[in-house]
């Protein structure tokens, strides 16, 4: 059985968006307890803040590397099979955190994240396209807000589960208070620490397990694109180059600036509370997604009824500029610039730069649901290559965050979200002008 494109009726897609939701859950669950892992493992294995920002390295740089060998197992297996695959990459990497944690040895904790993020990969490659082509193209966004309100709802969850099971009678602990004990019994209680991941890994891999063997065995529909390839053949373009798209090209490009934006806001909340001495600090992530469901719930309100995709891209990238040049004026080192600022404008009180972090999520969330369906228009049976650029533009995730550590470590945290105004740059342009351009 296969869907066609954008002529399906509502009835048959109730099955694939419910079995695509619970992927995108998936995708919110696994991706953001990265936010609250980072600060865990900075304690674990004793890391400096650049070191720590390798665990979200070792994770999206996956991406890269195994993006377009995924879509090549994509054209082989089908979509659904691609699918169950991927669910059980990421049990592997789940599993694979218990030696780690064990021995805390920081090789394997990245091994297992660069596993799960292969296994992620495949997952993203396969289900964005197919939300995408199973309805009209101008409420792809909207459906993809659905799934964001997901994923994102994921998020949120995912850094107060891991705080609940994993931390549990250790919730004020912290680098600081760990450095203060004796030497012993600084082992003690990193061991004990390390011991607390393992049932919670373990529950996840099984639970994943079950899910790949669910969806092998459930009625999901295959796509038929053949629509598409058909104007293909009319413009001569089938046998081409899957770079002769400048929409696909350029909107990797604004993923690679977007999810590296996204990363930075939700995982690096945490290091600059901690650097604020916030309490709780480890469990800020939570805060950004909150913020991410809000930006999703308006996508799925607004789009296509008062704004377009493009429309509010636009917006939201602006909204992006203007957030990341405030939050270095929050900092108690940029007093004087800040009293300039703040006294022009007439308010007395600094804002507090957590919330101004946070509300990059706000900023954020409706990026990923308009880029998709403006790159993928058109491509036929180029999509499953196409997708694969697209979840290669998450090695943002990778990249910017660690420009972004070492920016941190030499000018304070708060100062290095300037780092991220020519990302969002980027994005506005690919709202107002490239993701118009369907050739060079």
């Amino acid at each position: 059985m296969t869907i066609t494109e954008q002529a399906t009726p509502k009835s048959s897609t109730l099955l694939p968006m419910f079995i695509i939701g619970t992927l995108f859950f998936v995708f919110g669950f696994i991706t953001w307890l990265n936010g609250a892992l980072i600060p865990f493992l900075q304690i674990v294995c004793q890391l400096s803040g650049t070191e720590a920002l390798l665990i979200s390295f070792s994770f999206y740089i996956a991406y890269v590397v195994m993006a377009l060998p995924m879509s090549f197992v994509l054209n082989k297996t089908g979509y659904k099979n691609a699918m169950s695959l991927g669910l059980v990459m990421i049990a592997v990497g789940c599993f694979l955190f218990v030696p780690a944690a064990e021995a805390q040895t920081f090789l394997l904790f990245i091994t297992a994240q660069f596993i799960v993020g292969s296994g992620l990969t495949i997952l993203q490659t396969a289900s964005n396209p197919y939300l995408v082509k199973i309805g009209p193209a101008e409420t792809a966004a909207a459906r993809i807000s659905i799934m964001g309100l997901l994923n994102k709802g994921a998020g949120w969850l995912a850094p107060i589960v891991f705080t609940a099971l994993v931390l549990g009678n250790f919730a004020d602990v912290s680098a600081q208070s760990i450095a203060a004990l004796p030497a012993a019994e600084q082992q003690v209680q990193i061991q004990q620490l390390a011991d607390s991941l393992v049932s919670p890994y373990i529950g996840m891999g099984v639970a994943l397990l079950l899910l790949a063997v669910t969806l092998r065995f459930s009625g999901l529909p295959e796509l038929d694109l053949h629509q598409e390839d058909d104007k293909l053949d009319a413009a001569g373009a089938a046998q081409g180059s899957i770079l002769q798209f400048p929409q696909l090209v350029l909107g990797v490009v604004a993923l690679f600036c977007y999810v590296g934006v996204e990363v930075i806001a939700g995982d690096t909340i945490g290091l600059a509370g901690a650097a604020l001495n916030v309490d709780g600090h480890i469990g800020l992530t939570s805060y950004t997604m909150f913020f991410m469901v809000i930006g999703y719930t308006l996508g799925l309100l607004l789009i296509p009824r008062v704004l377009t995709q493009h429309q509010l891209l636009t917006l939201s990238a602006a909204l992006g500029i203007i957030l990341a040049a405030l939050i270095p004026f929050t900092s108690p080192e940029s007093d004087t610039l800040a009293a300039i600022l703040w006294g022009w404008t007439g308010i007395s009180t600094l804002p507090d730069p957590i919330t101004l972090i946070a509300l990059m999520g706000l900023a954020n969330a409706i990026v990923w649901p308009a880029v998709w369906p403006l790159a993928l228009e058109g491509l036929g049976h180029f999509t499953a290559r196409g997708s694969a650029l697209l979840i290669m533009g998450i090695a943002g995730g990778a990249v910017l965050p660690m420009i972004f550590g070492a920016i941190a470590d030499s000018a304070g945290v708060l100062n290095a979200y300037w780092m991220t105004i020519p990302c969002y740059g980027f994005i506005l342009f690919y709202a107002v002008k490239g993701c118009r351009l369907t050739k060079w």
